[in-house]
């Protein structure tokens, strides 16, 4: 039994009330509860020892800190990642060593620290470091992270495009192969060579957002396919309403609630933003696990359009490569 227009109405009114709720918390709880967690930092020098328990004693749980040799150790394992900043220790004063590449965020909260550090003959306010800075012309960072919708929110689009324009799967994987080259070289352009927001070497940074492409549009393409459009609508929960939000790309994912940093570090944007920072500014540093997981994205979502292969050939659904040519 068909049921009435008023029920119809009701039932998507409550629909879209649940969904407006979902999206408002998904985008605002984060950046709501966004504080240091177990934010991995260096203290080196004489007093190694003592300023890492006065941290822990006036932040418990805020930092996770670890005592390196001396300057030099403390900035290689920020240049290797490792480390979002440093607490530098000597006769003459402390010292703060931070890395606003990593995370703007994380940068002023160490940077803030300094005016906490004292010394006997040191100054008011520790000397502040920026070893890995970002670039000039987007100083707090912010530039880069408004990529990080618009490469989803696009890559949502046309993955709807290719799953309703061509009925050919093979024509959608090959259409979402082209997009991603396409769009990876003209976002690339676009935040390096007119926007100025990203140093680095243009080809990487282009794979890097060629590959998150892919893992988007190939994903909704691939459970659009075998499971149907429902796979639409479940791909743009999973990669939109919880991958953006906590992707953590205008903070750092140790800022964030957990165990949601972490998880946002296993899809798309999030892989996608750790990349790019490590691609662009660390030379490549710490980016095997981010690239490791848009690699897997990539081979999921053709091991989805695979799927949605079997699924149409077993219901006997054939549909040709190209439209018959009239006699």
């Amino acid at each position: 039994m068909r049921s009435s227009p008023a029920a119809r109405a009701m039932g998507a009114a409550v629909g879209a009330a649940l969904l407006q709720l979902i999206m408002i918390v998904a985008f605002s709880w984060p950046a709501a509860r966004t504080e240091p967690r177990d934010v991995p930092i260096v203290v080196t020098g004489p007093q190694a020892a003592a300023v890492a328990g006065a941290l822990d004693r006036r932040r418990p749980g805020a930092f996770d800190v670890r005592v390196r040799p001396d300057e030099a150790a403390a900035r290689a394992a920020i240049a290797d990642r490792e480390a979002y900043g440093a607490l530098v220790t000597a006769p003459s004063g402390p010292k703060v060593l931070t890395a606003s590449a990593a995370s703007p965020l994380v940068a002023q909260q160490l940077g803030a620290m300094a005016a906490e550090l004292r010394a006997g003959g040191a100054p008011a306010s520790a000397p502040v470091q920026d070893v890995v800075a970002v670039d000039a012309d987007d100083p707090r960072g912010a530039g880069f992270g408004a990529l990080a919708l618009p490469l989803v929110m696009s890559g949502l689009a046309a993955a709807v495009l290719l799953t309703f324009a061509l009925p050919s799967l093979a024509w959608r994987a090959a259409g979402t192969a082209i997009f991603a080259v396409l769009g990876g070289l003209d976002v690339a352009w676009i935040a390096q060579g007119w926007l100025s927001l990203l140093p680095g070497p243009y080809v990487t940074l282009a794979g890097v957002m060629s590959l998150t492409l892919f893992a988007v549009t190939g994903t909704v393409v691939g459970l659009a396919a075998a499971i149907g459009r429902a796979g639409i609508g479940l791909g743009g929960l999973t990669l939109l309403l919880l991958g953006n939000p906590l992707s953590a790309a205008t903070s750092a994912p140790e800022l964030l609630p957990q165990p949601w940093g972490t998880i946002g570090q296993y899809l798309p944007p999030g892989a996608s933003a750790t990349l790019l920072r490590s691609a662009a500014y660390f030379d490549g540093a710490g980016g095997a696990g981010p690239l490791a997981v848009l690699a897997a994205w990539v081979f999921a979502a053709l091991a989805l359009m695979v799927l949605g292969g079997m699924r149409r050939r077993s219901r006997g659904e054939f549909v040709p490569d190209r439209e018959p040519v009239p006699a």
